[in-house]
């Protein structure tokens, strides 16, 4: 599984089984036909649910690397079908940052459906408030209208932007930290 520590505000809009995850659909079956892993290293995302433009969306930060996913302007069925948008997204920011086939083999080799919960990071949570502030001026000062984009462009303009993480002295570039990371897990071994 892969570990989201959704905001209140989106825990609240999920609708989740008993062990935390969404119900299986058709979209994301495949996904819960993937063997378990005892660890997974692309586990430990943020969730947090924002409006902009009088629409409903989603802004992601993986935990160590801080890559950002935009989900812009979701209804209901699409918070249903949460785990296919998260594959859809991710990959496709991916692909908008650079990434080459290794990263896409390696990071389709770690997809899992989404566990959520409500255990929030105030660190995380806190750059997640930044990335909204940014692509709220991004939508204002470019002229953009949520309800006409896909998202990916604006994770990877978010990926290029360094962010601080409680702890570290030095900046982190989420671009690079995912990429890096990816390429660290192409050269492991599979757990």
């Amino acid at each position: 599984m892969i570990k989201l520590h959704a905001t209140r505000k989106l825990f609240d809009k999920l609708t989740l089984t008993s062990k935390g995850t969404l119900p299986v659909t058709p979209m994301s079956k495949w996904l819960y036909e993937k063997p378990t892993l005892d660890i997974n290293p692309l586990s430990g995302w943020h969730g947090h649910l924002v409006t902009l433009q009088r629409r409903n969306c989603v802004l992601m930060a993986h935990d160590s690397t801080r890559f950002p996913l935009v989900l812009p302007a979701l209804t209901k069925p699409d918070f249903a079908e949460l785990n296919d948008r998260f594959v859809d997204t991710f990959m496709n920011t991916l692909l908008k940052c650079g990434a080459n086939e290794v990263h896409f083999e390696t990071a389709d080799k770690y997809l899992r459906p989404l566990q959520i919960d409500s255990d929030c990071s105030r660190s995380v949570q806190g750059t997640l408030n930044r990335m909204k502030d940014e692509f709220e001026h991004q939508l204002y000062y470019d002229r953009l209208n949520i309800a006409d984009m896909t998202g990916y462009n604006a994770g990877a303009w978010l990926a290029d932007t360094p962010r601080s993480v409680k702890g570290q002295k030095t900046v982190l570039w989420p671009k690079d930290a995912m990429l890096t990371l990816l390429e660290r897990l192409a050269k492991s071994p599979r757990r």
